[in-house]
């Protein structure tokens, strides 16, 4: 071969690799102790690595070849250009049907992350997970491989089915292993679409509609945030590996690292990159780093989930991995560099080299300030924000607003009429009529009657002004100046209402303010500080390009558990749990410390490219501000993010761990 054959270590390599594989066969006696030698290091190299991922814990349960063989030549048809074909038409409709529904779409996501919610959403999830697994089988037998293993893994102690289809990798074409490795997610975003479609047809409110939007969030975004994601040892990092034709790409690119780390920062002139292509160096180097920062923040937002719902199974998670992932390999590096025989002329350097390293990496941490950030999720509001309700049971006649209308105080609504109100002043008046005649006549003929019948037109005018009363709140007025919010009042023209059923909305756009809800840990940093030492970030959801500062910020000092809105529950699409009990979605399962503040007109902290470019929020010369209007509506989603005084990070993250597991455990 040339240039192109293997080197000496390249064969060496290899040749080791078949051997723990137990791949070589030689024509000679086999040796009894070194196999089972052989085989004790194996499943001690298993049990560490099943200790080390308890995350990922995998276990065996039966061999699926046969069932996947009798279930090969029903598939067959579609495992085909045709099959593919159907697919694709398929997708692309369930996805053409679905963006016009994309407000409800994304509306869906509060009921399905729900607790009520989770026992169907694990059932529909082990599901879709057991259907993409056979997608994996079927296409691996399709190209003549063997699936001899079936098992569940647990990731994060959540059950997930897996097949063992690595036979795929004595395919010769890597089309044909990339078929495989995404055959999971072609099966899986199939179900996707399907669910789509029955959700689309079917009757808002039905368990079907839920399961089948739960189908649809499991079977899509979990395959496109994991499965597909090539930074995690999934689907994803195979296909990529294979398009790449780079093998074992996450062990070299570990191996490369190291490999820089010996011969440039201890000196070892004599070690061998793990591939001598420069192409394929820069591909280990870049996905061995993102690989690595990925893996790190995957672990921190993992233990940090599951310790905020099950706190003592999070903090035992956190510790075991901790320990496994970053104990465990700083042991081995002491070990290491204290005796092994390698460094026997580099001992020396190694050592200082890796001191000077954690103390730059532990100064940097612990003494270096930054910004630190901390965010909320508000909603905007008025300061008059008035329900309007009808106040007498009445037939609605007129209707004179719609919603955006803009009104004045005492400016119609809406007028009603009410037949038994008119009928009941009607005879008040003839009464009253009646009894006048009465008061006249006894004036001249018995004045001790006359006394008797002035207080009975007395009681008559009293009442004669009820009715009146009733009836003039027959007309809805607005109680202040505003804006007409909520449903379409023309929706109730000519139906039969009653007393306490609400009409309207009307809010008071003129004065608005930002509310947010936030925890009893969430909003100890504001406590501890005050409100003068950190500043406001805000961001509308439908206008994120512009950052206005905040100001005015006043905090309710007890915790309340009514929210701001709707919006900030589960219900809403938010992220505070509220009680299963509460039909208003407004109510929280924990006490939450509401914020107020407003927004600074004068000031605005930063603007997108296009909007620099246009002249909006940022003056002629570099760093001057000009007042841009607050474009922000009653109930619009506001982003706030909190500057708090700089900080080192290792102080930054000890705060927030001491305020996750206050009140959870002893400190």
């Amino acid at each position: 071969h040339g240039d192109a054959a293997p080197t000496q270590n390249e064969i060496i390599q290899l040749l080791s690799q078949l051997y723990n594989s137990n791949l070589l066969s030689a024509d000679a006696a086999p040796e009894t102790d070194q196999l089972l030698r052989r085989g004790r290091e194996r499943f001690k190299k298993k049990a560490a690595q099943q200790a080390i991922g308890i995350m990922y814990f995998r276990m065996k349960l039966f061999n699926p070849d046969g069932i996947l063989s009798w279930m090969l030549p029903i598939f067959k048809p579609m495992l085909s250009l045709w099959g593919l074909a159907i697919w694709i038409a398929v997708v692309l409709f369930a996805v053409v049907r679905l963006l016009p529904e994309w407000t409800a779409l994304t509306e869906g996501f509060g009921s399905t992350v729900a607790p009520s919610n989770w026992p169907w959403l694990i059932v529909v999830f082990i599901v879709t997970k057991a259907i993409h697994e056979a997608g994996h089988g079927l296409i691996c037998k399709r190209f003549g491989g063997q699936v001899p293993e079936f098992g569940v893994m647990l990731l994060v102690l959540f059950p997930a089915p897996f097949v063992d289809a690595s036979s795929a990798w004595t395919f010769d074409n890597k089309w044909k292993r990339i078929a495989v490795g995404a055959g999971g997610m072609l099966f899986e975003l199939f179900i996707a679409a399907i669910a789509a479609i029955v959700w689309l047809n079917t009757q808002d409110g039905s368990l079907i509609k839920q399961i089948a939007y739960n189908a649809m969030f499991t079977a899509s975004l979990s395959t496109v945030l994991f499965n597909a994601n090539p930074l995690m040892r999934f689907d994803g990092y195979y296909m990529l590996s294979d398009f790449l034709e780079v093998p074992n790409l996450m062990q070299r690119s570990m191996n490369l690292q190291k490999f820089f780390f010996k011969r440039y920062a201890f000196g070892m002139e004599n070690e061998t990159p793990p591939s001598s292509q420069r192409s394929e160096q820069i591909i280990l180097l870049v996905y061995g780093l993102a690989a690595m920062a990925y893996r790190v923040f995957l672990f921190i937002s993992i233990t940090l989930y599951v310790m905020t719902k099950l706190f003592a199974i999070g903090l035992v998670l956190a510790v075991w991995t901790g320990v496994m992932w970053f104990v465990l390999p700083i042991g081995k590096l002491i070990h290491w560099l204290a005796s092994h025989a390698s460094l026997a002329e580099h001992r020396s350097r190694a050592i200082a080299m890796t001191i000077l390293m954690v103390i730059a990496g532990v100064g940097a941490l612990g003494l270096i300030p930054f910004e630190d950030h901390r965010r909320a999720v508000g909603v905007v509001q008025s300061e008059r924000d008035t329900d309007v309700f009808f106040r007498v049971d009445g037939l609605v006649t007129d209707v004179r607003v719609r919603p955006g209308d803009v009104v004045r105080e005492g400016d119609v609504l809406v007028v009603s009429r009410s037949p038994e109100r008119e009928s009941e002043l009607a005879t008040a008046l003839a009464e009253f009529n009646e009894a006048r005649s009465v008061e006249r006549r006894a004036l001249v003929e018995n004045p001790a009657a006359a006394t008797v019948a002035r207080e009975r037109l007395q009681v008559l005018i009293a009442e004669i002004r009820h009715h009146q009363g009733k009836l003039e709140e027959l007309v809805i007025t607005a109680p202040h100046d505003g804006v007409v919010v909520g449903a379409d009042p023309h929706a109730m023209m000519g139906r039969y209402v009653r007393a306490g059923e609400p009409a309207t909305r009307v809010v008071d756009t003129s004065d608005l303010r930002i509310a947010a809800a936030l925890s009893q840990t969430e909003a100890a940093w504001h406590f501890d500080i005050g409100a003068d030492r950190y500043d406001v970030e805000l961001r509308l959801l439908s206008q994120p390009e512009v950052a206005y500062r905040g100001g005015n910020v006043r905090v309710v000092e007890a915790g309340q558990a009514r929210l701001p809105h709707e919006s900030m529950g589960f219900a809403g699409g938010g992220q505070i749990e509220t009680r299963a009990d509460d039909q208003s979605g407004r109510l929280a399962k924990q006490a939450q410390f509401i914020m107020y503040l407003k927004p600074n007109f004068d000031d605005v902290a930063d603007t997108d490219a296009d909007a620099k470019a246009e002249g909006v929020g940022v003056g002629a010369d570099e760093g001057e501000r000009v007042a841009l209007p607050w474009l922000g509506r009653p109930g619009e989603g506001v982003r706030l993010r909190f500057t708090l005084p700089r900080k080192p990070l290792l102080h930054q993250w000890a705060d927030r761990l001491h305020k996750m597991v206050q009140g959870k455990v002893v400190l």
